[in-house]
């Protein structure tokens, strides 16, 4: 059984701890750390978890197996390199990084260290994503030519107005960090590295600062790529591939709904009567509870998670490029060069 402290408990690392503590045989929550410590104080006793005094008392604890980061995205990196110098294995949540060169110091004293280290982009373990993945890499699709995402959520809404996540430094271009940085992830698992992004952000109902964004992204392959993203609209998710023998999409706001329909052969499309498309249902899956369980047995199994920092990388350096094109207006060349 995996022993994990958690740092940072928000309404997203209680979720977190929630979704596995009593439920999993794999890995359990022993302690938390966060600033406030008083607001922890009814969650750590539901939960059975003391409270550490600090990060580094928990890093310095033999009965603590890994840490769970759940902490403002500036502090990632750092917080990274102090667990891999106490052998400690890290799960952090996305986005990872604010930019390329703290990133590659994280994975880079990750892999010195022989740590595992997992990004919390737990959309990848749905089995909607799952399928449409294995249907992309066997070819299924012909040529991609287009890949669309879209999640959207009232988010925006019901943060305090204290929250770290209303400062620009931190969650920049509007929902890119929240959200955006999730459709990247995606298209970067099934279409490969971007090659440049324009980006454009907005503020459109919260009062507080940006809560809208849109991607234009082109890819090295040649595919294109839209993405929509709201921290203030109605709850919503949608993936889809465009490809010249079939089209694919996964919907709903859980994930739950998978349709996949082949190209007509033999005539137009438009002359030819639309065929009723494959529809896949996967309810009930709980995305944070699969990605922590996957971390937990590559530990055991002595593997790297199954999300390559290769492509935790890119994606960062998609992130970074996506920040400067929203604040220039104008489209930017993502890094190509393969620092992680």
């Amino acid at each position: 059984m995996l022993r994990v402290g958690i740092v940072g408990m928000g309404s997203w690392g209680q979720a977190l701890v929630e979704s596995v503590q009593g439920k999993s045989e794999l890995l359990h929550f022993t302690a938390g750390h966060t600033r406030t410590a008083a607001k922890a104080v009814a969650f750590c006793s539901k939960n059975n978890l003391r409270q550490a005094a600090s990060y580094e008392a928990m890093l310095a604890d033999p009965d603590i197996d890994a840490v769970l980061l759940a902490t403002p995205n500036s502090l990632h990196s750092q917080q990274v390199v102090q667990a891999a110098a106490a052998g400690k294995h890290v799960f952090c949540e996305k986005p990872f990084t604010l930019n390329a060169a703290a990133a590659h110091t994280a994975i880079d004293a990750a892999r010195r260290a022989g740590i595992v280290l997992g990004v919390g982009f737990n959309r990848r373990f749905h089995p909607s994503i799952v399928e449409l993945r294995n249907r992309v890499r066997a070819g299924r699709f012909g040529v991609i030519g287009s890949i669309v995402a879209e999640l959207t959520a009232t988010t925006g809404f019901y943060r305090a107005a204290d929250s770290w996540r209303w400062s620009a430094d931190e969650e920049p271009a509007g929902a890119m960090a929240g959200i955006g940085v999730h459709l990247v992830d995606a298209m970067i698992d099934l279409v490969g590295p971007v090659k440049s992004v324009m980006c454009t952000a907005a503020q459109r109902a919260v009062e507080r600062g940006e809560d809208t964004t849109s991607l234009l992204l082109t890819f090295e392959s040649g595919v294109s790529g839209l993405a929509f993203g709201s921290i203030a609209a109605t709850r919503n998710f949608r993936l889809a591939v465009y490809g010249s023998q079939a089209f694919a999409e996964v919907l709903t706001p859980t994930m739950d709904s998978f349709r996949f329909l082949p190209t007509v052969q033999g005539k137009a499309s438009h002359l030819a009567e639309v065929p009723q498309p494959e529809s896949l249902e996967f309810r009930g899956a709980n995305t944070a509870r699969l990605e922590l369980e996957q971390f937990a047995r590559s530990i055991a199994a002595g593997e790297a998670f199954p999300i390559p920092l290769e492509e935790v990388y890119h994606g960062v350096c998609v992130f970074e490029a996506a920040v400067k094109s929203a604040a220039s207006g104008l489209p930017v060349a993502v890094e190509t060069m393969d620092r992680s």
